[in-house]
């Protein structure tokens, strides 16, 4: 018996696995490399020069116009307290009592040994009138005697003088023992009651009876940095906002400049003087200050996204015959988004609003239309 094979199908197979494993390849085109042929786009500006008016925006302080700590000037007690935190008090009135019975006794020893150099002065000088009244006749007196009774008349007299200061400095004393308003204003704070031991700063009270400030005027304190000086004057009106108003601007006006520059902060202190009859504003509240910066020359005036800092400088880009060119600049005012620069630029130039040091010098750029 014969046996018949039939390989058909799987030469068929086999051609088909061969003819999928030798598949014809194509190139594709590297794009990547077609793209960074191409000159980037830039959006660009021209260079123009402006006046530069701006608005510096800066925190400052409100402080009271006045403010003093009361301290006793003599070692005493406290009598009697008339005022309170948050009294309003006029200059001159009464805050406090004291009592210190030492001093009655001061003064009456101080009043005895006035009385006893006026006698010892009054005698003195009665002894030296009857002894020139005398000299009067010749042979007398001799003119020794004479001179020893009037240098005794002075020394008595400058005694007397003496003891009446002794007196007036005790009764002075006695006049501290009223702590009296050296202005008018607010009591902010009150350390004591009645019956405390009080006395002069580190000896007796190492904090003050009272403290007084004056509300209805404030002083708005800020440090303005040293490349802003130059655009402040006096009297120059300013606008500022504390948050406990929102929405609500107040007016000053620059009143003292401190003429130098804090050592640590490079910043000169300017202050303001703000009227607060209502005493709406509280001494202590932070505010934001908004100082105009306006100048008469022109100047070249860019987006702050123009300027670049670099590790090593300060640069604009210019776009010049398809060309990138870092520029080197020095930077002016800064404000509201726009920056004052300086440099070897011409009114023209097309400068990238978006400078950065991807954009390399000299790589090709084109302008977006």
């Amino acid at each position: 018996m014969i046996t018949i094979i039939n390989r058909t199908p799987g030469r068929v197979l086999m051609a088909a696995v061969l003819l999928a494993g030798c598949g014809v390849s194509q190139s594709k085109p590297d794009n990547k490399k077609a793209e960074e042929s191409l000159p980037a786009a830039v959006s660009t500006f021209p260079l123009e020069k402006q006046i530069f008016s701006a608005t510096l925006r800066m925190p400052g302080e409100l402080v009271a116009f006045q403010q003093v700590d009361l301290y006793a000037k003599v070692n005493s007690f406290v009598r009697k307290l008339y005022v309170d935190v948050g009294s309003s008090v006029t200059a001159g009135q009464v805050l406090a009592t004291m009592e210190a019975p030492e001093l009655s006794s001061q003064l009456a020893g101080a009043e005895s040994r006035l009385h006893s150099q006026e006698a010892v002065y009054l005698a003195s000088k009665a002894n030296y009138d009857r002894l020139y009244q005398t000299s009067l006749t010749p042979g007398t007196v001799s003119q020794n005697d004479l001179d020893l009774a009037f240098a005794k008349q002075k020394s008595d007299l400058a005694q007397q003088e003496a003891a009446r200061a002794a007196y007036r400095e005790i009764a002075d004393n006695r006049n501290y023992l009223e702590i009296r308003a050296p202005f008018a204003g607010v009591i902010s704070s009150r350390n004591v009651s009645a019956g405390a031991y009080v006395g002069p700063s580190g000896r007796g009270s190492e904090m003050p009876l009272f403290t007084l400030q004056e509300q209805k005027k404030l002083r708005l304190v800020l440090a303005v940095p040293e490349q802003y000086t130059a655009y402040l004057s006096g009297k120059s009106d300013v606008k500022f906002t504390v948050k406990s108003f929102v929405g609500q601007e107040f007016k000053a006006s620059i009143n003292r400049l401190s003429g130098t520059l804090d050592s640590r902060l490079r910043s000169q202190r300017v202050e303001m003087d703000v009227t607060n009859n209502d005493k709406k504003l509280l001494p202590g509240m932070v505010a934001e200050v908004y100082i105009p910066l306006n100048t008469a020359d022109s100047v070249f005036v860019v987006p702050s996204t123009a300027v670049a800092n670099g590790t090593e400088k300060i640069f604009v880009i210019r776009v010049k015959n398809g060309k990138a060119e870092w520029v080197d600049v020095r930077k002016g005012r800064e404000a509201d988004g726009k920056t004052e620069i300086i440099g070897e630029l011409q009114t023209g130039d097309m400068l990238m609003e978006k400078a950065n040091d991807e954009v390399r010098n000299g790589s090709a750029v084109t302008p977006k239309k």
